[in-house]
């Protein structure tokens, strides 16, 4: 359970959602990830280092750069959790779109 805890606490500040997001598509330098934001590189590097401790990153040498990408499998946990909550929903607004159309 602690595991969960930690991927969630991750996702749990604003930048750290929005870095997961920019580095969906390919893996990136520290460096070229601080170019999207307005904070000092500092704080993108405490946030980075929090993603990496959660396992919700990967991270690469390449040469003298470190690449950080996503780490799938804890994405995929994260979508698991949030997936059942999700068709609850959607099944309560169907409901509703159904209770609806007798009003109409």
């Amino acid at each position: 359970m602690d595991l969960r805890r930690d991927v969630f606490q991750g996702i749990a500040d604003p930048t750290r959602r929005e870095i997961l997001k920019i580095i969906a598509p390919e893996a990136m330098a520290s460096g070229e990830i601080a170019l999207h934001f307005d904070s000092a590189r500092q704080t993108i590097s405490r946030h980075l280092k929090i993603l990496l401790e959660c396992g919700l990153l990967d991270q690469k040498r390449q040469g003298r750069e470190i690449l950080y990408s996503l780490n799938p499998g804890k994405v995929r946990e994260i979508a698991d959790f949030i997936q059942p909550l999700r068709q609850y929903w959607d099944d309560r607004a169907n409901t509703l779109e159904e209770l609806m159309k007798y009003y109409d």
